[in-house]
């Protein structure tokens, strides 16, 4: 600041211009923001500032003083007040934790299209470890730890345009990742902090796919959150990005989600047409095409049918949801463990729902007890069918035989 003759004040509206040419909103910075990065308050701006800064100073992030999330700063909270000395301290410290933000890529070098195939193959890795292991911790902060290495590649040397933005994508798909694992283990806190994360990087990026990504799971975050008018709206932003235009497969699953969004709120008749628009979509769409590796379960019908379970559940339309329980059981991979966990515990709800006692306790049995212990959302249901047995056949003996099996076989969790 120094150097450039910037005030804290001055600063801030340069980089927030910077940040209204790269995004094409005027940033929001004031003079405090600039003072809150000075004192270290503030380790590690967001992506969408952190970039405009780099462009108003030339240099990276991390030889300004700032540290990556999950990374040990070096730095001190006073600095020496000596002009020689603090000059020195500085030139050490930011060599440290320029090599300890970016691992990989110490020497400048240039950045070119095998990088970008690292990053996606590591973030097919997540989804294929998300599918397998749902919403645990460790794959949130694996998934924001590969979008800030993401981030870090872009300091490490030359690219290109493409490259450059390619590499936004990557790191944006990498945040959406992490959001939704933190929606899967109702985390919803660190889900909106990945979900702002997220979207600033995707407009960087100017990838429909994964902007797309962004909204639809933000779409879910509010249907979770029990606020179906947000959900509703997010949901509309995700079908009307271009990507839905140009493949029927990206709209298919954006209606999907506006009917179980749509469902949440009881209008039976939105739902049911949102899902008619989903299956006339995905029998339009190209089999053949080449589509990002999330969308392996909407190629098959899978989603849409995990997604019409879920919206006729809660209309109270048991049969069909029934119906919806066994093709989604029949089109999931092996792979997608905490799917069909979720699933066959919703299909032991619809039979419930419908009475079928015995064949409904012999469902809701079936889910694997270490998935019910150590998936939230599946847990959340398993002790739901159990408090619904229990108001539907009180004086059943299968209350008391799922009492003997819950507390027997599900010794981890907390039953009512």
């Amino acid at each position: 600041m120094k150097e450039h003759g910037y005030s804290s004040n001055s600063l801030a509206e340069a980089v927030n211009s910077a940040v209204g040419d790269l995004t094409g909103r005027f940033g929001g910075l004031d003079g405090s923001s600039i003072r809150d990065w000075k004192a270290g308050r503030v380790r590690w701006p967001k992506s969408a500032t952190r970039v405009a800064l780099e462009k108003v100073t030339g240099l990276p992030a991390t030889a300004l003083g700032f540290v990556p999330r999950g990374r040990a700063s070096s730095i001190p909270a006073s600095l020496p007040e000596d002009p020689v000395e603090r000059r020195r301290f500085l030139a050490a410290g930011t060599a440290v934790v320029a090599a300890a933000a970016t691992p990989h890529y110490a020497s400048y070098r240039r950045v070119g299209a095998s990088d970008v195939q690292r990053l996606q193959r590591r973030f097919d890795e997540i989804v294929v470890s998300d599918h397998r292991h749902g919403g645990q911790p460790g794959i949130e902060r694996k998934a924001a730890a590969l979008a800030d290495e993401a981030l870090a590649l872009q300091s490490s040397g030359g690219a290109s345009q493409r490259v450059r933005a390619y590499i936004y994508g990557c790191a944006a798909a990498f945040r959406s990742s992490a959001m939704w694992a933190a929606i899967d283990g109702r985390r919803y806190d660190h889900a909106v902090m990945h979900m702002r994360e997220a979207q600033a990087l995707a407009e960087l990026a100017a990838d429909p796919a994964i902007k797309f990504r962004i909204w639809s799971h933000a779409g879910t975050l509010y249907r979770h959150m029990g606020c179906p008018t947000e959900a509703v709206a997010a949901n509309d932003v995700a079908r009307n990005v271009l990507v839905t235009r140009r493949d029927p497969m990206f709209a298919s699953l954006g209606y999907a989600r506006q009917a179980a969004c749509y469902a949440l709120t009881g209008d039976a008749t939105a739902a049911r047409r949102a899902l008619g628009r989903a299956e006339d979509a995905l029998d339009r769409a190209d089999p053949e095409l080449a589509r990002p590796a999330w969308m392996a379960a909407v190629a098959n019908g899978a989603e849409l049918a995990s997604l019409a379970l879920t919206a006729h559940l809660s209309l109270g339309n048991f049969e069909q949801a029934e119906a919806h329980a066994h093709r989604s059981l029949t089109r999931l991979q092996p792979h997608m463990q905490r799917d069909r966990a979720l699933n066959t515990a919703r299909l032991a709800h619809a039979q419930l729902g419908q009475t079928d006692l015995g064949p409904a306790v012999a469902t809701a049995m079936s889910v694997p007890a270490e998935i019910v212990a150590r998936h939230p959302r599946v847990t959340i249901l398993i002790s739901d069918f159990g408090t619904k047995l229990r108001i539907t056949a009180p004086s059943s003996r299968l209350v008391g035989a799922w009492h003997e099996y819950a507390h027997t076989c599900l010794p981890n969790t907390a039953w009512p």
